[in-house]
């Protein structure tokens, strides 16, 4: 190799190149692909590792949250135990079917018994909101303001839930009287056939559409 003059040597004949040339170019080129070789399989091996190692973290998190959750199991069986019942609690202030005449007659006696005069009270068409129908009532009535405070009060003491929207108050022009007008709302729980004809009217109304 001592004496090859390297500059003379022809890229574009590579046939021609003395022996220790070839030799000496066969073996970098050799140790040039071993290199690559050794490059890429290691940058292979690095994205292996740290996915790896991102699934190890994520298994870590699921072990966790599934080790508290089993931990705290009991603690979870009593809250749902509470959930229920006071949801059970809450559902057995809305009146079934059978009930809402009677809830309907008792907002119009707390009316009477406050000293309003009711000028209109008309229950509208129920709309129904899962597993409950909701009524609203639209309602005028004339008064004092002392007996608007007294009916109010006494809707929100009635033992079924009855909620007041849209209260609009307006002077009387004669006799100082008052006229208010608002929309009561009252609740009551569906059936579980009514439940099912509802969601089975709501399916077909999709696929209606």
């Amino acid at each position: 190799m001592k004496d090859i003059d390297l500059s003379e040597i022809d890229f574009n004949n590579m046939g021609g190149w003395p022996i220790p040339v070839k030799i000496f170019f066969v073996a970098f080129v050799c140790i040039l692909i071993l290199i690559l070789g050794y490059v890429v399989d290691l940058s292979g091996q690095i994205q292996k590792l740290e996915n790896v190692e991102r699934q190890e973290q994520t298994l870590k998190q699921t072990f966790k949250t599934k080790y508290l959750k089993a931990v705290n199991l009991d603690a979870y069986k009593i809250q749902m135990k509470e959930m229920q019942e006071s949801f059970g609690s809450m559902l057995r202030q809305l009146p079934s079917k059978t009930e809402v005449d009677d809830l309907l007659v008792d907002i119009s006696q707390t009316g009477l018994s406050s000293g309003i005069e009711f000028k209109l009270f008309k229950p509208e068409n129920e709309t129904f909101v899962d597993f409950y129908a909701e009524l609203p009532i639209k309602m005028t009535m004339t008064g004092s303001y002392h007996q608007f405070g007294t009916f109010v009060s006494g809707v929100a003491a009635l033992p079924r839930i009855v909620t007041l929207h849209n209260i609009e108050i307006q002077s009387e022009k004669e006799g100082g009287q008052l006229t208010m007008d608002m929309t009561a709302k009252t609740y009551r729980y569906l059936d579980q056939e009514e439940v099912a004809a509802n969601r089975a009217a709501a399916r077909k109304k999709q696929r209606g559409r």
